[in-house]
C-alpha cells in the first residue's frame, strides 16, 4: 500500500470522525442514553435497520425507542409478551412488525437468560467472524418465523453483515472524537471487521484496497486486512474516511 492511499484516509478520518458526525447519522439514537444497556439495545436496534435514506432510519429507529417509552433497557427486561402488541404497524422498508415483535422476544430472552448482549457476542472466543455466527444462532434459538432471520446477517453465509460489524464499531471502538462507545471490553478494536457498504466498497476499489467485486465477507477480510496494515491496532476508523468519501461523491 502507497503511502499517499494511508494519507489519503488519515485526511479524510480526520475530516468525518467528528461530533457533528452523529447528527446525520443512526449512531446518534443509542447517544441519547447514557446507561450501558440502554445504549447497547438502541445501538443494536438502529443497526438493523440501517439501510435506506438516513433521515426514514433514524425517524424510524426514534419510533422504536418510542414505543419502548425510550427506556430500552426497563423495556426489554420488564416487559409481558402482551406489550409486545404495540408494535403492531411498525415497519421499516423490509423490516415489519413481525420482526419487531421477534426481536423485542429474543432480546428479553438475551438479558434474562444469557447476560445481554455483550455476552451473547461473546459466545465464541475466536474471529469476529465466529462470533457474529454464534450470536445469530443464539438469536434465533427461540420459535420464530424464517423471514425475520434475513434482518440478522450470518457471514456463515458469506454477507458481509456490514450492520453488525458497524454495531461492534460502535460499541467496541473507544473513540476520541465521541462518536463510538467503547463500552465493551470482550472484543478488541484490533479484532474489529470493516462494515462494507456500497459506499466504503466503492472507494475502497478507486483507491486500490480493494480487488474482490462482491460485496461479501471474503471482500470485507480483503480489506480489513488491507486496513490493519495502516493501523494495525484500530483498522476500522478508516469506516469514516471510506464512508464519508463515498457519500459526498469526494472520489
Amino acid at each position: 500500500m502507497s503511502e499517499s492511499v494511508q494519507a489519503l484516509l488519515d485526511k479524510y478520518y480526520a475530516l468525518f470522525a467528528r461530533p457533528n458526525f452523529i447528527a446525520l447519522d443512526p449512531v446518534q439514537i443509542p447517544a441519547r442514553f447514557s446507561k450501558k444497556e440502554d445504549i447497547e439495545i438502541a445501538g443494536f436496534l438502529a443497526a438493523t435497520i440501517a439501510w435506506g435514506q438516513r433521515k426514514s432510519i433514524i425517524n424510524n429507529a426514534s419510533r422504536l425507542m418510542e414505543l419502548m417509552e425510550n427506556a430500552p433497557f426497563d423495556f426489554i427486561l420488564n416487559h409481558e409478551p402482551s406489550d409486545r402488541l404495540r408494535f403492531k404497524g411498525f415497519v421499516h422498508r423490509t423490516f415489519s412488525d413481525i420482526d419487531a415483535i421477534y426481536f423485542m422476544e429474543s432480546l428479553q430472552n438475551i438479558y434474562k437468560n444469557h447476560g445481554g448482549l455483550e455476552a451473547a457476542f461473546n459466545r465464541a472466543s475466536q474471529s469476529v467472524k465466529h462470533r457474529l455466527m454464534g450470536f445469530h444462532e443464539l438469536f434465533f434459538s427461540l420459535e420464530h418465523l424464517n423471514r425475520t432471520r434475513k434482518h440478522v446477517s450470518n457471514p456463515l453465509n458469506e454477507s458481509s453483515a456490514k450492520r453488525l460489524n458497524m454495531y461492534l464499531r460502535w460499541m467496541v471502538r473507544h473513540s476520541n472524537e465521541g462518536v463510538d462507545f467503547g463500552i465493551w471490553n470482550s472484543i478488541r478494536s484490533c479484532e474489529l471487521m470493516m462494515p462494507l457498504d456500497i459506499h466504503t466498497g466503492t472507494v475502497s476499489r478507486k483507491i486500490g484496497l480493494l480487488k474482490r467485486k462482491q460485496d461479501d465477507w471474503k471482500a470485507v477480510e480483503e480489506l480489513t486486512a488491507a486496513l490493519r496494515s495502516f493501523d494495525p491496532e484500530d483498522p476500522v476508523k478508516y469506516d469514516f474516511a471510506l464512508f464519508g468519501m463515498g457519500v459526498t461523491k469526494t472520489i
